[in-house]
């Protein structure tokens, strides 16, 4: 489809929050102001034709601060086109014929929050609330939704009726449909257009995102949590628990109310996928899902601009009147459990109890409106409330007043305002909320009166308003009992300066001004994200690397061992490897005969460079023939020889015994966490110690060791994802390979040079001087001096090499070369050593280097995972060459 030419990212800073700033700024001049007056001001709770798309009088110099410059043909600003997708449209569908249909706007947060959004060209899809199994009429209800910018999606009335599943506390999902996130994703592309930016509401839709990305990577996707997403140690206990995560994170941007809630989303994320967190948001295989918290509002001018309709006056003058001499408490809920009700109604039976004073002058008005009538829990939960209403109005009321008015219905908005205004007391009881907007309605609408608000914590609204307000533990009735009586005695001044600091707060963060947030945060993000690819190499084509291959004399394939070639170990559920298969490496099974072919073709020499100890590489390839190379290419030997060192002389480990106890000491107290002592370093591995435990007793490890046992000593410390590695300053897989490339050039007594040469690992960051060690195209000076001579004391390094076997100690161990045939510490060779030959003949198209699963690499190009290895080492040992030679 043709685009809306929306991106146009020209002129913009290169910081992250440079761009957004630059963003609010022109948001601030460019707005023109909402409609005060006129036939759209009083509009109520109708939807207006342009509550969608912004005020179409007012679109002449309305510049979309995300777009700087971009006008249409005729001159006018382009708004860039949002997808609203959430499981309701705001309105709801009645049948009045075949071909005929009523629509009535919908109850909720989500509908009164996007209601003031008009920045954006958006589009609403989602399911109408009724099904319609006949295609006339599906024909005619789309066209009747059309006009209010909506588009229906017609689900199954065998998905409509499913149960639910959720944890109702925590209001996660279970049982979240696929096959209807499926098809809300076919309507979603149906419509969209190149730029537009897709943002996805809540629970039922988590799968969706993923849904998206798969037909189109390059849309624009956000996903946002209108309910609290629950810790990790709740969110492990789901059966779909890893796919719900990482459906999620196939999203550009995820959003929640609050920071807690995303802190407990990336946790989540860390705990049972095994990803990596940081304060932006998850990180998987290089590409970063961003996770922020962004706090709904409403449009509080939409409340204060009713308060002024003469409608609204006359209900409130008939309210006060009504209670005249008596002080309103209001309650307004979805009839949930989730919302506290039956908690509020015993907390003001107690308070009656308790002040006898106040039975004639206090009424509590609780709207409790109807949701899932058809559900037994639900239907449970209306009569426990009725129960607890009568009994508590037998036991207190009179003939002529009763203390608690309980509706099990919704009011119209002039209604609900009016009530609003009357209104002494807001009780909010939610035992868990997202983010509750009927809290900030009632600040809004309370500018005359300064009522107060009493709050649960438990809301996501308390982190917005808890400094106005009275806030409470809704399970402790005690405590919401002393409340209620503290705001109904609060001093004229105290309730002034409470309502004047939420007031401030909900007239300045509005919806329109979370839905700039998200939208300007989720371009920002996509941004960042190709400037992020631009960075990453591409995958290795398998076809081009083969072909040199086959042109190629003389070859050396270099592979790393851990993560390369081994097998990967999973465990269903999530839960990551398994521990006690993952710490005993193993080759993959599927390598041995692409292996063998390859060892036996005399034009290929094999090195296996790890970091491992050489017990390992030697119960993995001793059969077959080639070169190992372990821990980090310290030790060497052909598989038909014995091991020899390859360490610099006088490499100094005094520092082993000090580091081993400290290593030591934070195994014993990190549970899951081991320690491997080498010949020439230390690894403590905690993968699979809890990821936070770990992480900072990883970080108090590191501020020990600088402080103490190692401040003076000439060691590195290498950090892994998981791991930390103490080793002599000098060991690297980089600073070996030019001796290790000595000893096979004299071994196998090579007369040709090697034009071809393939380095496949997953290596720490610190090892991946492999990589740029055969770098043909870096600069002479980059890294040191050219290695493409090999030294006569090379040439003849059988003399002055040392053997080891391995019962030999550290301190018999010694370099292998004399000074003369020293490297420098980036791993290339001394200008003072003596040339004879070319040992290497690279160019750019005849070396390949590859990082396994790393996307930030020194490498040349990608290969996802061992299985790639497999994949390509199958396809290289097939080659007409390597299967002649088989």
């Amino acid at each position: 489809m043709p685009g809306n030419q929306y991106d146009d990212n020209s002129q913009v800073p290169n910081t992250r929050v440079g761009r957004l700033l630059r963003e609010r700024e022109l948001r601030r001049s460019n707005r023109i102001p909402f409609i005060t007056d006129g036939p759209d001001a009083n509009r109520g709770i109708e939807i207006p034709d342009d509550c969608f798309s912004g005020v179409e009088q007012n679109l002449e110099g309305t510049a979309l601060a995300l777009n700087e410059g971009s006008e249409s043909p005729d001159g006018r600003p382009i708004k860039q086109r949002l997808l609203v997708v959430a499981n309701r449209l705001p309105v709801s569908a009645v049948r009045r014929g075949v071909d005929s249909w009523s629509l009535e706007i919908s109850a909720g947060g989500l509908v009164s929050a996007l209601l003031g959004v008009k920045e954006f060209e958006a589009r609403w899809i989602g399911w109408a609330g009724v099904n319609v199994p006949d295609e006339v009429g599906q024909k005619a209800l789309t066209k009747a939704l059309a006009e209010k910018r909506c588009i229906p999606v017609f689900l199954d009335e065998e998905i409509v009726h499913q149960p639910t599943c959720d944890h109702q506390e925590f209001s996660v999902t279970v049982c979240t449909d696929k096959k209807a996130n499926q098809m809300f994703a076919d309507v979603v592309i149906e419509h969209y257009e190149e730029g537009d930016v897709v943002w996805c509401h809540d629970y039922h839709l988590m799968f969706l995102p993923k849904c998206l990305k798969e037909y189109d990577s390059n849309i624009k996707v956000g996903w946002f949590l209108h309910t609290p997403f629950p810790s990790s140690e709740i969110h492990r206990t789901l059966p779909s628990r890893s796919e719900i995560l990482r459906a999620v994170l196939a999203a550009d941007l995820v959003g929640f109310h609050t920071y807690d809630y995303a802190r407990h989303f990336v946790s989540a994320c860390a705990r049972i996928l095994g990803l990596e967190g940081n304060p932006d948001g998850v990180e998987d295989q290089g590409r970063l899902t961003r996770v922020a918290a962004f706090p709904i509002g409403i449009d509080s001018q939409r409340f204060t601009r009713a308060l002024e309709v003469p409608q609204v006056q006359e209900h409130i003058k008939e309210l006060k009147e009504r209670f005249a001499g008596r002080k309103v408490m209001l309650g307004v809920d979805r009839l949930d459990m989730i919302k506290g009700i039956p908690q509020k109604i015993l907390a003001f039976e107690k308070f009656l109890e308790e002040n006898p004073d106040w039975h004639d002058k206090v009424v509590l008005l609780q709207i409790a409106v109807p949701t899932r009538t058809d559900v037994p829990e639900y239907q449970k939960l209306t009569s426990q409330v009725h129960e607890i209403v009568g009994r508590i109005n037998g036991r207190f009321g009179t003939l002529t007043a009763v203390p608690i008015h309980h509706l099990d219905r919704s009011l119209d908005f002039h209604g609900l305002c009016a009530l609003y205004a009357v209104t002494d007391v807001a009780l909010v009881t939610s035992l868990r909320d997202g983010m509750n907007l009927v809290s900030y309605e009632f600040v809004a609408c309370q500018d005359s009166k300064k009522g107060v608000l009493i709050l649960s914590e438990f809301a996501g609204a308390a982190q917005s308003l808890g400094a106005g307000a009275i806030l409470i533990n809704p399970w402790n009735i005690t405590e919401v009992a002393a409340a209620i009586g503290q705001a109904l005695s609060m001093p004229v001044e105290e309730r002034e300066k409470r309502h004047r600091h939420n007031f401030e707060h909900v007239t300045t963060h509005t919806a329109q001004q979370w839905a700039e947030f998200f939208v300007s945060e989720l371009n920002d993000t996509v941004i960042e994200a190709q400037q992020r690819i631009r960075k990453v190499p591409p995958q290795l084509v398998f076809d081009d690397a083969i072909r040199v291959y086959l042109q190629s004399k003389n070859r050396l394939l270099i592979l790393g061992f851990n993560a390369a070639l081994t097998e990967p170990i999973d465990t269903p559920g999530g839960r990551g490897g398994d521990q006690i298969k993952e710490m005993e490496l193993k080759l993959h099974p599927e390598l041995k005969r692409p292996l063998t072919m390859l060892c036996n073709d005399p034009n290929t020499t094999i090195l296996v460079l790890s970091g491992s100890d050489r017990s390992v590489l030697d119960d993995n390839f001793a059969e077959y023939d080639m070169w190992l190379a372990a821990e980090n290419g310290m030790f060497l030997r052909s598989t038909k020889g014995e091991w020899m060192t390859t360490m610099p002389e006088h490499l100094n480990m005094e520092w082993v015994d000090c580091v081993k106890h400290v290593f030591e000491y934070f195994t014993e107290r990190t549970p899951r966490s081991r320690f491997e002592l080498r010949e020439t370093s230390l690894v403590w591995n905690y993968k699979y110690a809890d990821v936070e435990f770990g992480r900072l007793q990883a970080r108090d490890m590191l501020q020990h060791l600088w402080t103490g046992p190692i401040s003076n000593s000439s060691v590195d410390v290498v950090q892994g994802s998981r791991t930390v590695e103490v080793r002599a300053v000098g060991v690297s897989k980089g600073a070996a390979i030019d001796r290790i490339l000595g000893e096979i050039v004299h071994s196998k007594a090579l007369c040709t040079p090697i034009d071809y040469v393939m380095c496949i690992g997953h290596f720490l960051g610190k090892d991946e001087d492999v990589f740029t060690f055969f770098e043909p195209e870096l600069p002479p000076d980059a890294m040191g001096t050219p290695r493409t001579k090999v030294s006569d004391s090379i040439q003849h390094s059988s003399e002055k090499r040392r053997r080891s076997s391995k019962s030999q100690g550290r301190s018999q161990l010694h370099g292998s070369h004399t000074d003369k045939e020293s490297t420098s510490s980036s791993g290339r060779r001394s200008s003072q050593e003596n040339t004879s030959w070319n040992v290497l003949d690279l160019k750019k198209e005849n070396y390949f280097s590859c990082a396994v699963g790393r996307t930030r690499t020194n490498a040349r190009y990608l290969l996802n995972s061992s299985d790639d290895v497999v994949t390509f080492l199958k396809e290289l040992a097939a080659s007409p060459e390597s299967s002649s030679s088989y």
